[in-house]
């Protein structure tokens, strides 16, 4: 019977894990998947509308990390270069389950509003849990240009949509963000200065 060998590495060398991954060793890989797995979930999270759903993508995510693991620069963060994977794989499976879905553009000169005061009085996992309630349109345009800083330029090349509508989809992301808060925490307020977003 034929036993892999297994590859010397210790569980707080993060270099040493990822070589004995790149030699396909089963234990490291399931040190390096404990090691960033709290991290990657809150990540799918942010892109998904259910746990189930962002550990589809969590798993999927971490499945080409370990096929591509050659590619990463060990001079550089394996964070960084892992949330690179696990937000492509999110978007992939925006992509695929919601190719079709459209939403229409705002009229000419037509203003959303979004107010601040209401956001800063709740915690950011609250936030989360009220994105996530967004359609996986909003959801996800919204995540990719507050969090993950995506120009809206860059998101309408990314999702094939058209710009117009990706700008649209973002101010209404917002607009619906703020009402599920202020109906979430009986919030009133008696201004709606519209807040000005800055394009990478």
């Amino acid at each position: 019977m034929f036993f892999r060998k297994s590859s010397p590495f210790a569980d707080k060398d993060l270099l040493s894990v990822i070589q004995a991954c790149r030699a396909n060793d089963p234990r490291a890989q399931r040190t390096l998947f404990k090691q960033f797995f709290g991290y990657a979930k809150s990540i799918c999270l942010r892109y998904t509308s259910s746990v189930e759903k962002a550990e589809d993508v969590l798993n999927e995510g971490f499945l080409k990390a370990f096929q591509h693991l050659d590619s990463y620069n060990e001079t550089l963060p394996f964070k960084a270069w892992l949330r690179t994977i696990l937000v492509n794989t999110a978007i992939s499976h925006y992509r695929k389950n919601h190719r079709f879905e459209q939403h229409a553009s705002l009229e000419s000169g037509e203003q959303v509003a979004f107010d601040e005061d209401v956001v800063d009085q709740i915690a950011a996992e609250e936030i989360l849990a009220l994105v996530q309630q967004l359609t996986p349109t909003y959801r996800t345009v919204f995540m990719m240009h507050v969090v993950d800083g995506y120009s809206l330029h860059e998101i309408a090349g990314i999702l094939s949509h058209n710009e117009a509508t990706v700008r649209s989809n973002f101010a209404r992301a917002r607009q619906k963000l703020q009402q599920l808060i202020k109906q979430t925490h009986y919030v009133k307020t008696g201004s709606t200065a519209s807040v000005p977003y800055h394009e990478n």
